[in-house]
């Protein structure tokens, strides 16, 4: 059996979901990181070690093999007045302005997550397959979100994005692309509800790649996942519409 390390955390290394930052009395009072071992017969490509996680804890793998971080958070109360005049805390407890490249970035990736929340909610044509790998997509796109939410050069030890999570979304894209024909234009957004929406959450990732290129210190690994992941939005586009998409006609409108 596998053995997990599992780190015990002060809740301020991973942003809360709301934006903010809570003062230290509505967070769990911990000692300094601490690790205890954690056995278990699960991997990470067994979908209990992905998916069944209490809603307390953040997670992610550290390496291919089974390594898992997990962070106790806990929100007594989503106000905290502490952003009214304009500012926010990063991970590591710095103030910026909310105008921040590093705010915008992980703000922008925030919204790509919950307008993937949308398309698991509401597309009804949505291929199975496609359902869970984007419930686990949601998931990774907090580890980005953290990883964001801390500069680079900060030397402790931080939740970060690594080559196996975006490795995972090219096996996905190859998966999916194999079973598509080639293309000869370039596509139409739309198609079935979920092709639509889907296209919709690929446009806002590019914009949060876009985002993350002014940020500095960031990891190049975010970077990679954010392209990696615009991608398989697409190719997850064109097979929710089977193939039969509608295609660009260049000047097709045009007076002849």
């Amino acid at each position: 059996m596998p053995q997990w390390l599992r780190l015990s955390a002060l809740a301020n290394d991973i942003p809360g979901n709301s934006g903010g930052t809570a003062p230290d009395s509505h967070r769990t009072s911990l000692e300094p990181p601490t690790y205890e071992l954690l056995t278990t017969r699960a991997t990470l490509h067994d979908p209990l070690a992905r998916g069944n996680y209490p809603r307390d804890l953040a997670y992610r793998s550290l390496t291919a093999s089974a390594t898992v971080w997990s962070v106790a958070v806990n929100l007594t109360r989503i106000y905290t007045r502490l952003g009214d005049d304009g500012e926010t805390h990063l991970g590591d407890m710095s103030r910026v302005p909310k105008t921040d490249a590093r705010i915008d970035t992980y703000g922008t990736v925030d919204e790509l997550n919950s307008l993937i929340g949308v398309v698991i909610a509401t597309c009804d044509d949505l291929p199975s397959a496609y359902r869970t790998w984007l419930e686990r997509i949601q998931n990774d796109l907090f580890d980005v979100g953290a990883d964001i939410s801390v500069p680079g050069d900060d030397k402790k030890e931080r939740l970060r994005v690594v080559p196996a999570q975006t490795a995972w979304l090219e096996e996905r894209c190859d998966e999916v692309n194999s079973t598509l024909e080639p293309l000869h234009s370039f596509v139409l957004p739309g198609g079935t509800a979920s092709a639509a929406q889907l296209h919709v959450c690929r446009t806002v990732c590019r914009r949060a790649e876009r985002h993350a290129v002014s940020c500095e210190e960031l990891s190049a690994e975010v970077l990679r996942y954010l392209n990696r992941l615009s991608d398989l939005l697409f190719i997850l586009a064109r097979g929710a519409n089977g193939g039969n998409d509608s295609l660009w006609q260049p000047g097709a409108s045009r007076p002849s």
